[in-house]
C-alpha cells in the first residue's frame, strides 16, 4: 500500500504571493465593509481605549484601510503616529507625529508617510500600541511581513523586555483581513511574534514563548 503524498508546505515567497493575490483581488465594496467593522472592534478594545499615543500605517497593496480608525482616533484626543523610513539607519523605522494637516511625501515604496521633521518624532518606547502590518499570519501568533523586518527590527527589544514584563511597550497588534490567516508561517530567527491580530470578524490572542 502506498503511503499518501506527503503535504507540500509553502516556502514565504510563495505565501506573500498567495495571500497578497486574494487580498488584492477583494472588491472595492469588501474593503470599505471590512474597514468600517475593523474599527468597530478597534475601538472596543481596552488597550484602545486606554492609549493615548497610538501609531498606526496607511493602507496599501490591498491592505485593510486604517483611515476610519485613525479618524476616530483624532476624534477621541488620541495621539496618532504614522512610520517613516529612517534615512540613516537602513531597514529601521521612525514614528512621527500624524495630524490632518501633516505634509505627507511618498517612500520609495510608493507608501505615503509624513515629511521628515524631528520635532514630529516619537520614541517608540513611549508609544503605547503599535498597530502592525502584515500579509499572512497563523494561529501561534506568527507575522509574515513585506520581507523588508522594518517591525521586527521595531519589536526587537519590546520583544525582549516582554517575557519579562507583560506590560512591556509599545503593545503590538497586527490588522489583517480574515483571508490572510493561513495554516502555518515557516518562521526565520529574526521573525519577531504578535500576542495580538485582529481582523474585522475576530481577535486572537496568543501566549508568547520565547
Amino acid at each position: 500500500m502506498q503511503n499518501p503524498p506527503k503535504k507540500q508546505t509553502l516556502n514565504r515567497k510563495q505565501l506573500r504571493e498567495i495571500v497578497r493575490e486574494k487580498r488584492t483581488s477583494l472588491s472595492k465594496s469588501q474593503q470599505t465593509t471590512a474597514a468600517i467593522q475593523l474599527s468597530k472592534r478597534l475601538i472596543t478594545q481596552p488597550k484602545v481605549i486606554s492609549a493615548q499615543h497610538i501609531a498606526i500605517y496607511l493602507a496599501n497593496d490591498g491592505e485593510l484601510n486604517t483611515q476610519t480608525f485613525i479618524k476616530w482616533c483624532w476624534a477621541n484626543n488620541k495621539q496618532v503616529y504614522l512610520p517613516v523610513i529612517h534615512p540613516f539607519s537602513k531597514g529601521h523605522l521612525l514614528f512621527l507625529h500624524y495630524t490632518p494637516n501633516t505634509p505627507m511625501s511618498v517612500n520609495r515604496f510608493g507608501i505615503l508617510e509624513p515629511k521628515l521633521d524631528v520635532n514630529l518624532i516619537k520614541l517608540v518606547q513611549d508609544i503605547d500600541i503599535i498597530f502592525t502590518p502584515l500579509v499572512a499570519f497563523d494561529l501561534s501568533g506568527a507575522r509574515l511581513g513585506m520581507g523588508g523586518g522594518f517591525y521586527d527590527r521595531t519589536l526587537q527589544k519590546w520583544y525582549t523586555n516582554y517575557q519579562h514584563n507583560k506590560k512591556a511597550l509599545p503593545f503590538p497588534i497586527g490588522l489583517a483581513h480574515d483571508c490572510q490567516q493561513v495554516e502555518t508561517i515557516p518562521t526565520e530567527c529574526w521573525d519577531i511574534p504578535i500576542p495580538n491580530i485582529i481582523t474585522p470578524h475576530k481577535s486572537y490572542t496568543f501566549t508568547l514563548l520565547k
